[in-house]
């Protein structure tokens, strides 16, 4: 990477200086893929740490560690794998797993090898299949029955209702039971023998540690060029259960948002520890605490399997901090407002600079709570899946504006629409007043997978590009701030997971009592917002709020889309036209 490209070692933290970065013109010597950027990452520090995983918050103080050269060739390794399996470049790789290292090398192998999907792990199976059956995955990567019987369970089930999986690749935890174990240079150590269920007819089961230990872990022996256009990875958007959305990421995309986001920050990574606890299947996980590490030769500190809902880690969590002297995590508001009842007061903290904190509104309350509490600036974020990761953020020093989302990221293009009746663009929104916000750049996604759900993903502007919808409204301030108010979507942000509200009222209709249903999100102090759902009945029928929360709530693959309340209404409100009119359910939310 061409240093001159860089922020030359400070933050960029006002918009002339992003545009003297932008200036300076696209950097010609990014790699053309992930498996090159964690290629040239081992070739600048082979022997660096790359990442440190802590199996319990009891072991803390002694990580299973992975140099830059380890994982390259744990990445490598996992590749190699697969291609022998039989993944070629169109190949889609399922990943279910909770946070592990193998979780990421599981990731960036799958993109060397074919096009990973990345699962949420707790889903129930019907959401699993509901995904393995829209990408058309071939090959899973989970759980064994050892590690996980619930897991495994729920994805061999998920596995027997998908036609195109041909094999189950099954991971052993059985590993980090001994930290006198410790993983090498060429990965994880054996895992003991162990015993699989029974998979489904004709799918074949395969060892995660015995085929990966066979495979090479020098060079691809695909002998696959990636190009930067090739599909990288498909995750999913818009709620993670029903009839999802598969966004379709590609190299380019993925390389040219980690460089976005370093190219904001600067120095301020290098060589420090990035703690690692949101899960690894959400983009977040994936780029800020994976990619942008590697590509700045930080080393991430991977916390449990269930990451920061880990057991014991939010008891120990400045403990942690304090020994591995980390210099910044990503959180969200239900992080750093539990994150307030553990006092930091005895633990050195002088390592951690920044707290990134995005998916769902924060208050300036809780911001000026745990920053007079840890002395630690909050920096408000905005991403999105179809922008790979990273839009914008408040900078690391200079300006940071409570209640704002920041500034965007180098190379990206924000503007404000002004849409019409029928969804056109016709102006662009003055400074400070409220419009969509469009996004185009580098980092933007190709499209979904189904081109049914392109339909509204792009508008054309007034001068005639084509740029991303993000159905979210906001404006620009006259420093180049964005400031979001509102989600024309109307996705349910819980603890900063989405929801789509379609899959709840889904759920409704399927009983016979319901005839209409509208789910919103009502405010809560800990999560941001909680599903919860209004209902009118069919007339004559009788109903309990407790029966019908109990039937809706099984119908329900992904548990936190389950609503926490259901509430009769003698009737729903309705716009003119015959719409459920959900501010007004909102309003009675809130109040």
């Amino acid at each position: 990477m061409s240093r001159d490209n860089r922020a030359s070692g400070a933050e960029l933290n006002t918009q002339a200086m992003i545009a003297e970065c932008e200036r300076r013109g696209w950097p010609d010597d990014l790699p053309p893929s992930t498996y090159d950027l964690i290629r040239q990452a081992a070739q600048r520090q082979p022997d660096g740490v790359a990442l440190s995983f802590i199996a319990t918050a009891a072991t803390y103080q002694k990580p299973f560690v992975w140099t830059f050269e380890d994982y390259r060739r744990s990445v490598t390794r996992v590749a190699n794998m697969l291609h022998r399996q039989g993944v070629s470049a169109d190949d889609v790789v399922a990943i279910v797993l909770p946070n592990l290292p193998e979780t990421y090398f599981s990731l960036w192998g799958a993109e060397a090898a074919g096009i990973a999907q990345p699962i949420n792990p707790m889903l129930e199976p019907a959401g699993i299949a509901g995904q393995l059956q829209a990408s058309g995955a071939s090959t899973v990567i989970t759980l064994d029955h050892a590690s996980s019987p619930d897991l495994h369970r729920r994805v061999t089930d998920a596995v027997a209702s998908s036609p195109r999986v041909q094999r189950i690749i099954t991971v052993s935890t059985a590993t980090y039971a001994s930290l006198e174990n410790p993983p090498g240079r060429d990965g994880p150590a054996s895992a003991p023998a162990r015993a699989e269920s029974s998979g489904p007819p004709g799918v074949l089961q395969v060892s995660f540690e015995d085929a990966t230990a066979a495979a090479s872990p020098d060079e691809l022996e695909s002998l696959r060029v990636i190009k930067p256009s090739d599909i990288a990875s498909l995750f999913a958007t818009g709620g993670s259960t029903g009839a999802p959305k598969l966004a379709r990421r590609t190299h380019g995309n993925e390389v040219a948002n980690a460089f976005m986001g370093t190219a904001s920050w600067g120095d301020a990574l290098q060589g420090g520890v990035v703690f690692a606890g949101l899960p690894l299947f959400h983009v977040n996980g994936a780029m800020v605490t994976g990619l942008v590490p590697l590509i700045t030769g930080a080393s991430v500190l991977l916390a449990t399997p269930e990451g920061f809902r880990g057991d014991g880690v939010i008891e120990r969590f400045w403990e942690i901090v304090s020994h591995h002297q980390v210099r910044t995590f990503s959180g969200v508001p239900t992080l750093l407002s539990t994150l307030l009842q553990q006092s930091p007061s005895g633990h050195d903290l002088k390592a951690l600079k920044f707290v990134i904190c995005g998916a769902a509104p924060l208050s300036s309350n809780l911001i000026d709570q745990f920053e007079r509490a840890t002395g630690v600036r909050i920096l408000e974020g905005y991403g999105l899946t179809e922008a790979t990761c990273t839009v914008s953020v408040n900078p690391i020093v200079g300006e940071t504006k409570a209640g704002s989302v920041g500034l965007p990221v180098p190379f990206q293009q924000v503007r404000i629409a002004v849409l019409d009746m029928n969804g056109q663009w016709v102006a662009d929104a003055p400074v400070e007043q409220t419009g969509t916000v469009v996004l185009s750049g580098p980092n933007i996604i190709p499209g979904y997978l189904s081109n049914d759900h392109d339909s509204d993903l792009w508008l054309t502007a007034p001068d005639g590009g084509r740029w991303l919808n993000t159905g979210d409204l906001g404006t620009l301030d006259r420093g180049g701030y964005l400031w979001l108010r509102g989600r024309s979507k109307d996705v349910i942000i819980r603890g900063g997971h989405n929801i789509d509200p379609a899959v709840i009222e889904d759920a409704c209709y399927l009983h016979p009592a319901i005839a209409l249903a509208a789910a919103v999100g009502r405010p809560d102090a800990h999560a941001g917002e909680v599903p919860v759902v209004y209902v009118q009945l069919k007339p004559g029928v009788q109903a309990t709020e407790a029966e019908l929360l109990e039937r809706i709530s099984s119908g329900i693959s992904e548990r936190a889309a389950r609503p926490k309340a259901v509430y009769i209404l003698d009737a729903l409100p309705l716009t003119p036209v015959g719409k459920v009119f959900k501010p007004a359910l909102r309003a009675l939310a809130a109040a």
